[in-house]
């Protein structure tokens, strides 16, 4: 039947590099300077590493929301496949019935398969169908048996995740962009791996200190962690005191920031600084640098910065941000270490978020004054946090000099 035997890699935890590296462990790839699976963070680096984008969204009828960027998004899986030459087996169909058949002949070949479905019609990410979102990030299906109505899939917990067969075929056909579509690896051109970690830090450090790919220079990098500062300390359009004074407005925003910035979107508290620590301190083995070395420990650094700034965002002790930060914690935490076992009780969580923003459009808990040193606070943060990246890009800078 198709279903990978012995598949146990549930190891990854952010969308695009946990489900290259995921696949690639269960191939049997082994990086060469270590003799074990390629870890995340060295794929976190070649993929183009850290850095800041800042981001704020304001849709008619939905809440506003800040979407905080701590890694490449420009091409980050195509680059680590282009680095590391990895072979890689395209099968796409606008047919639904050919799309499972493609599905089952992979697995039935041994792979384990990367696909992007839909997230919203995946039933144990918990979120609230709208005819108006979707989004497909990458996942490991390694198990899909029609027969008996289910599929098994790898994304992001440390236990299999369980679907119905018909939920994931759904899924799989709803984004035009990656309707049926599967990639199979192959493996990694060891050869290729100093050359891979030297242009994914170029990147890192272009993607801090220059002018991005696309977009305006003010969101991202370090020009993004100043205009962000501005932003919490000016009264003007786009400020934080304009736009999310207070109630509904001012929860959406910090819950949204707090999300993006942390282990619910796949991350660590400390930005993922300290992955990238760990990817420099594999790159010095590699390419025989000590000075990488001494970056790693900037990085770790400005981690701890990041830490200050992500528990800045949703105080514990202040009423309403406190509450509306358990209820994030929890069904992250549910969700990695149990899967869908607790669904009932994630979807609790996920409700009483929303059940909160409309409390908080009458009867926000945190007078004027209260808010403003708030803001107050977050923005000596994320000054914080410029600082220890400008430290730790220059760091970087200085070792592959």
């Amino acid at each position: 039947m198709p279903t990978l035997a012995n598949y146990t890699q549930f190891e990854g935890r952010y969308w695009d590099t946990a489900s290259i590296r995921n696949a690639l462990d269960y191939q049997g790839a082994k990086a060469p300077h270590t003799g074990q699976p390629y870890s995340e963070a060295m794929l976190l680096g070649i993929s183009g590493g850290v850095t800041f984008g800042y981001f704020t969204f304001h849709y008619k009828g939905y809440d506003p929301q800040v979407n905080l960027l701590t890694r490449n998004t420009f091409d980050p899986v195509e680059r680590i496949f282009d680095r590391l030459k990895l072979p890689r087996d395209l099968r796409r169909t606008t047919s639904a019935e050919k799309g499972r058949q493609n599905l089952i002949g992979a697995l039935e070949e041994g792979y384990a398969v990367v696909a992007s479905p839909d997230m919203w019609l995946l039933p144990y990410n918990a979120l609230t169908y709208d005819d108006g979102m979707w989004g497909g990030m990458p996942l490991v299906i390694y198990g899909y048996e029609p027969d008996e109505g289910e599929a098994y899939i790898s994304d992001r917990s440390r236990v299999p995740l369980t679907v119905s067969a018909e939920d994931l075929d759904k899924a799989r056909g709803r984004i035009k962009k990656e309707r049926q579509r599967l990639i199979l690896l192959g493996a990694p051109d060891d050869g290729r791996l100093p050359d891979a970690i030297r242009a994914g830090i170029a990147d890192c450090v272009a993607l801090m200190t220059e002018k991005p790919p696309k977009g305006s220079a003010k969101n991202f990098g370090l020009r993004a962690l100043q205009h962000w500062a501005e932003m919490l300390a000016k009264t003007s359009k786009g400020s934080w005191a304009r736009e999310y004074a207070t109630g509904r407005p001012l929860l959406a925003a910090l819950t949204s920031a707090y999300t993006f910035l942390g282990p619910a979107f796949g991350k660590t508290i400390q930005a993922e600084r300290d992955v990238y620590a760990d990817f420099l301190d594999e790159a010095a083995q590699v390419l025989g640098d000590s000075q990488l070395n001494a970056a790693a420990e900037a990085y770790r650094a400005a981690g701890v910065a990041w830490e200050g700034l992500y528990e800045s965002l949703l105080p514990p002790a202040a009423p309403m941000l406190g509450e509306a930060r358990d209820a994030i914690d929890r069904k992250t935490t549910l969700f990695i270490e149990s899967g869908a076992e607790y669904l009932d009780e994630i979807i609790a969580c996920r409700d009483r978020l929303e059940a909160l923003k409309t409390q908080a459009e009458t009867d926000f808990p945190l007078a004027d004054g209260e808010i403003a040193d708030l803001r107050a606070e977050i923005r000596e943060r994320v000054l914080a946090v410029r600082e220890a990246e400008e430290a730790a890009v220059s760091a970087l800078k200085a070792a592959v000099a």
